[in-house]
């Protein structure tokens, strides 16, 4: 009886994990959230001068060696499980503290030097990335995911 109930409460988190209502349409906040992501994680190991390494000794990021390349891999795994719709509310969570150090390291200094309408224009990209992110983690993956065919075949092909 034990190994029922924890097989059914196994399948029941799995299932709110991949579980989606969201309509076909999210595969659009989908692509766009992973996609940016999935190339910035990319271009922290083709520019690491500029975009990697380099930037983040720039702005104060301690160990700069090591987190350049753990932020650009976080990136790039996590960009490719949204763009699948793979596990796609546990790929949200590392991606939005992704986005929250990149606007507490780059976005407010950047307000407290050149003031509102300055940091406006550059927080854009990190806000819609931030919002596009969070929606995702709300509402999942959607239809067209493989978090759909995953919650088929835990339900048994109703779901």
């Amino acid at each position: 009886m034990t190994s029922v109930h924890t097989d059914r409460s196994s399948v029941s988190i799995l299932g709110r994990i991949v579980g989606s209502t969201a309509p076909s349409s999210v595969l659009l906040i989908r692509l766009i959230t992973g996609g940016v992501f999935l190339s910035e994680g990319i271009q922290k190991f083709l520019f690491p001068a500029a975009l990697g390494v380099g930037r983040f000794a720039k702005i104060g990021i301690p160990s700069p060696e090591v987190m350049a390349p753990f932020v650009g891999s976080v990136e790039i795994a996590c960009g490719l499980l949204l763009l699948l719709g793979l596990v796609t509310r546990l790929a949200a969570i590392p991606l939005v503290i992704d986005i929250l150090v990149a606007i507490a390291s780059t976005k407010v200094p950047m307000l407290l030097k050149s003031g509102f309408w300055t940091m406006a224009h550059e927080v854009r990209v990190d806000y819609s990335m931030i919002l596009g992110t969070l929606f995702l983690a709300i509402v999942g993956s959607g239809p067209i995911s493989f978090d759909r065919w995953i919650s088929r075949k835990v339900s048994g092909g109703s779901a």
